[in-house]
């Protein structure tokens, strides 16, 4: 049965408080009697100690901290109390320094040097991931039994067929804005008849890839990037290794594929 550490008060004439605390004062059963403590109504003018049978650091802190708060005297305090108030009151402040941050030129040059190495390792890593891609493919292409011609098809579904609303929409508001500044620019010349050949144009040549890019790199490409991250997570990836079913064949070929192709 567990011991919870408590305390009484008593008021003298001035209304000051004098605590007794009793029971042991540790961090297991500290809880009660620290909210207590902090809603004490008057001011505390004394702390007796004498009815403790134990205390840790955290119970030191909790009398060191009625102590600070109402300028209270101490007494009855054993040898061990009164060394772990001591070192609780002299330690206050340790560690809170701020950490050592070096100067203007050599913390430019570690950062500098940091993206440097960073850059390196991602150009290393997608080198490593295009030459796996080609490896699957050549096996692919040697053993076209292994070709995963279903898995190629539902990614076209989830790449091409489903994408095909927010990018029509898309093209839909680009091109709206695209036809309005354009006719407003032609108008000064009168060849405002050619601001759907302008609209077109830009359509196919410019506008067409890059919303082409951002729907790879923000919608397809992020939820690649979820799916696998949470096969890998949940160790399936390991597991296709293990029963030998080559992971970038199963899982990046197809898509790869799929994104090429829509």
């Amino acid at each position: 049965m567990r011991v919870w550490a408590d305390f009484t008060s008593e008021t003298d004439e001035s209304g000051a408080l004098s605590l007794a605390l009793s029971g042991p004062l540790v961090v297991s059963s500290i809880g009660v009697i620290d909210r207590k403590l902090r809603e004490l109504g008057g001011p505390v003018a004394r702390v007796d100690l004498s009815g403790i049978s134990d205390i840790d650091t955290v119970g030191a802190w909790t009398v060191w901290r009625v102590l600070r708060e109402h300028d209270a005297a101490l007494v009855g305090a054993s040898a061990k109390a009164q060394r772990l108030i001591a070192a609780v009151q002299t330690a206050r402040g340790e560690g809170t320094s701020a950490p050592h941050r070096l100067p203007f030129l050599p913390r430019v040059a570690n950062a500098v040097g940091y993206q440097v190495s960073s850059w390196a390792r991602g150009t290393l890593n997608i080198i490593g991931f295009l030459g796996a891609v080609v490896i699957a493919l050549g096996a692919v292409i040697r053993h076209p039994s292994r070709f995963r011609g279903k898995a190629v098809v539902h990614q076209l579904e989830l790449v091409g067929v489903s994408a095909l609303g927010i990018i029509g929409l898309m093209s839909f508001l680009v091109g709206i804005v695209i036809a309005q500044q354009g006719a407003e620019n032609l108008r000064e010349f009168g060849a405002e008849i050619y601001t759907i050949n302008l609209t077109g144009r830009l359509a196919l040549r410019e506008l067409g890839v890059l919303m082409t890019a951002i729907m790879v790199a923000g919608r397809s490409g992020s939820a690649f990037a979820a799916q696998i991250g949470t096969m890998k997570l949940t160790e399936e990836v390991d597991a296709m290794r293990t029963i030998g079913v080559s992971p970038v064949e199963a899982l990046i070929l197809p898509r790869v594929l799929a994104v090429m192709i829509m």
